[in-house]
């Protein structure tokens, strides 16, 4: 078994096994927590099964394995903070009724299963692809792209969780630190993780091919559950919104168009799905 069908077929166990839990359990968001862990599935599997022993493929596990735990653990904590179902698996269940514990399935846990196989595209390549030993200029683009994304993701979160323990922060959006420069700092730093693990694919003998998987989430992110998804529903619910979306870049950091600051009524924001994206 090639190592590409091995983390296939891995992947989809991993995430039938999740959709048994969640009907089991009634409550499909725990995929959401397994988005992050299962990229460093992904890629022990890839690891196993692939051939090679240069540092380029440990360093590459290394670096996933750090991103995705810290995603999986933080959302873990989030949910323990907020038990229950996510309002928007909760809204698709009650839409689509008695029949939504196999509509899961296919609309929720393969559909999911088929994005995470194909976005680590660039990590099976490198993990299963031997190459140069010696890492270049390639390799520390691709460390200080991860290296961003990281840092805005967690930086991010850390910003957040502060802001929203404070009680008087209630029914207000957060507008300083990196959330002043970009309405969605964790959709950028994903942007920047997965396009730096396609830098460290093209280190390698034709890796230029596994595009496709930073492409595939950029265009999630941009286009399609990231900030459209979100922003839409919170320009109908939120009153004052509106303000923060027009002073403040959406994706990729800039400073801000004015200085004024939020108003009390801007709103918190929800989640973004299966980009990992932590809300506000």
């Amino acid at each position: 078994m090639s190592p590409f069908t091995a983390t296939f077929f891995v992947t989809l166990l991993a995430f039938a096994g999740l959709w048994w839990t969640s009907v089991r359990q009634r409550d499909v968001s725990i995929v959401d927590v397994y988005w992050g862990p299962g990229f460093a599935v992904i890629a022990a599997v890839a690891l196993t099964t692939g051939a090679g022993t240069d540092p380029r493929r440990f360093l590459v596990v290394t670096l996933v394995a750090m991103w995705g735990f810290r995603l999986g653990g933080y959302l873990f904590w989030r949910k323990q903070q907020s038990p229950g179902e996510d309002f928007r698996y909760a809204a698709m269940r009650e839409r689509i009724g008695d029949d939504f514990w196999i509509t899961s399935l296919v609309t929720v846990f393969l559909f999911q299963a088929g994005l995470m196989w194909i976005v680590s595209w660039p990590l099976q390549w490198v993990v299963t692809t031997p190459s140069d030993p010696d890492l270049g200029m390639l390799d520390l683009i691709g460390f200080s792209l991860w290296a961003v994304g990281l840092g805005f993701e967690t930086l991010g979160d850390l910003q957040l969780i502060e802001f929203k323990s404070n009680p008087a922060n209630q029914g207000r959006v957060l507008d300083q630190g990196l959330w002043r420069y970009t309405r969605h700092p964790n959709y950028f730093g994903d942007f920047c993780v997965w396009w730096g693990f396609y830098a460290f694919a093209c280190a390698t003998q034709n890796g230029w091919w596994t595009f496709i998987g930073p492409t595939v989430m950029s265009i999630l992110l941009l286009r399609v559950s990231g900030v459209p998804l979100l922003e839409r529903a919170l320009l109908k619910r939120r009153p004052g919104y509106a303000a923060y979306v027009a002073r403040t870049s959406p994706f990729f950091p800039m400073p801000p168009r004015s200085a004024a600051p939020a108003s009390p009524e801007s709103a918190m924001r929800g989640d973004g799905g299966a980009t990992g994206a932590s809300p506000q």
